[in-house]
């Protein structure tokens, strides 16, 4: 197993109370994940985009607890969001250190205080899954190496990222690089199912700071969660064409990247968001996370294209919230359509600007 080598073993230093803090940015998928295997292994490959300013902040403090306290498999803990304790976060935490332990024995040498906090609303309607699952997950290896000094630092990100995936499969592509790869796929080099990898091609200037100005069309919790999502993929009519396509999808992108093909570019990335959306109304049971206002938002980017030749597009993730993605050139135009024309399909007019960034920092 591939996964063996995560395994921490041959622990030498001794153990102290300590506190290690990361942030993390959330990612905005090109060609999505959608369906999953057994232990947050994703159906298909997928490529994202690393946010700049949407991003979650976490400390983790570690106190060391006697040997007796060792011997449960339950790790201690407790979760401070934004100043307050939040019980109700507890169960997807301690799920997360759960998996993580057959990989992390020396988590049960400590009790532990999750300090967190998000740049962004909690209630925004923006996933932050994606960031604060890996910002904890850094935190994680930021103890492992106090413990084991010999990590490397290639090491450290690439555990970081499998660590991550275990607490959310897109938290692996929050941890490092500015472009990811996470799944296997036979023309990118070290690509796989475990962690995600800085992509390796080259990248045209035009995408090194493209923007994704986040239009926030509802900021209520989805009827149905991501985790729901995934699960009907098994046995959907139409999963297996859907994942021979997100291979053919980044295929087509490499070219895409390399010499910044806009026209390209969008025609792949809105196919993606369609397609995530209609696996959504084709599985059984089917559901619909789209709002009218989201088809407003999309018909008024594509009359915008058309209108005035700006390469905008949109892409969605499991919401209804848009992602508009366009050059950083265009920015001032692009922002005053969203005040003119945009803003009146956003949840009290709310949207976030944002831009790709370049993954955690070690604060």
């Amino acid at each position: 197993m591939p996964d063996k080598e995560f395994i921490a073993t041959g622990l030498k230093t001794v153990a102290k109370s300590g506190s290690v803090c990361w942030e993390a940015p959330s990612n905005i998928a090109l060609v999505k994940y959608w369906g999953k295997k057994e232990n947050q292994i994703p159906a298909n490959p997928s490529v994202s985009f690393t946010l700049k300013n949407c991003k979650t902040t976490t400390t983790l403090n570690y106190v060391k607890v006697s040997e007796e306290n060792q011997i449960s498999e339950e790790i201690e803990f407790d979760v401070i969001f934004e100043g307050v304790k939040k019980e109700s976060f507890k169960p997807k935490i301690a799920a997360f250190f759960k998996r993580i332990l057959p990989y992390c024995a020396y988590l049960k040498q400590f009790k532990f205080e999750v300090v967190s906090e998000n740049s962004f609303p909690h209630s925004s309607g923006i996933a932050s899954s994606a960031s604060g699952m890996s910002a904890l997950a850094l935190c994680v290896m930021s103890l492992e190496k106090e413990l084991f000094p010999e990590v490397t630092e290639d090491y450290f990100y690439k555990k970081a990222s499998f660590l991550a995936r275990l607490g959310s499969g897109s938290a692996c592509r929050s941890v490092k690089g500015d472009l990811v790869v996470w799944g296997a796929h036979k023309e990118i080099p070290f690509s796989s199912d475990e962690y995600g990898i800085e992509y390796p091609f080259k990248i045209a200037d035009v995408f090194k700071d493209f923007q994704d100005t986040i239009l926030l069309v509802d900021k209520g919790k989805k009827k149905v969660s991501s985790t729901v999502g995934h699960n009907l993929m098994h046995g959907h009519p139409f999963a297996e064409a859907r994942f021979n396509q997100a291979h053919d999808h980044l295929s087509a992108l490499i070219p895409v990247f390399e010499q910044g093909d806009l026209g390209q570019f969008i025609k792949i990335v809105e196919r993606e968001a369609l397609t995530l959306h209609g696996m959504m109304m084709s599985s059984d049971p089917y559901f619909l996370l789209m709002k009218p206002n989201t088809l407003a938002i999309i018909n008024k980017i594509w009359e915008k294209r058309e209108e005035s030749k700006i390469p905008v597009c949109f892409t969605l993730d499991a919401g209804a919230n848009v992602h508009m993605l366009y050059p950083s050139k265009n920015k001032e135009e692009i922002l005053e359509f969203v005040k003119n024309e945009l803003v009146v399909y956003c949840e009290n007019g709310h949207y976030i600007c944002d831009e790709i960034g370049q993954g955690s920092k070690k604060l």
